[in-house]
């Protein structure tokens, strides 16, 4: 129980922080971080219930999060990807005209499949 106060309080006052960090509440399931990559393919999840909330800012610093000083300020456009390092799609144009020929080599396809883009941190925070 008293890790779950843990989580709790880190779900409150340190996600609002977190660029690319969504909370997503699922009443009955315990507390998890699911990190998904620009595709929204589930990469892999962790378990966040037997974790102190410093334990979780830990971690999602190592992972490569952007963690901003207050809810409200700007993240500055090195970090806008982040965790990912970078955009697969930045190359590719917001529309394609109807007389543009397709680019049989995708560098960004699965390459990047792995990198994670954001995460998700799902669960009942409130027991």
């Amino acid at each position: 129980m008293n890790r779950l106060r843990e989580v709790k309080a880190f779900v409150i006052q340190d996600i609002p922080l977190y660029h690319n960090l969504v909370m997503k509440h699922i009443p009955g399931a315990d507390p998890e971080l699911v990190l998904l990559n620009h595709y929204y393919e589930e990469l892999d999840r962790i378990a966040l219930s037997d974790m102190t909330r410093s334990e979780i800012n830990e971690l999602l610093m190592e992972l490569g999060f952007y963690k901003k000083s207050e809810p409200e300020d700007v993240v500055p456009d090195e970090f806008r990807f982040s965790p990912a390092k970078d955009s697969p799609f930045k190359d590719e144009p917001a529309y394609k005209s109807s007389t543009s020929t397709l680019d049989t080599e995708n560098t960004s396809s699965e390459s990047n499949t792995e990198i994670l883009d954001q995460c998700l941190v799902e669960g009942n925070h409130m027991k």
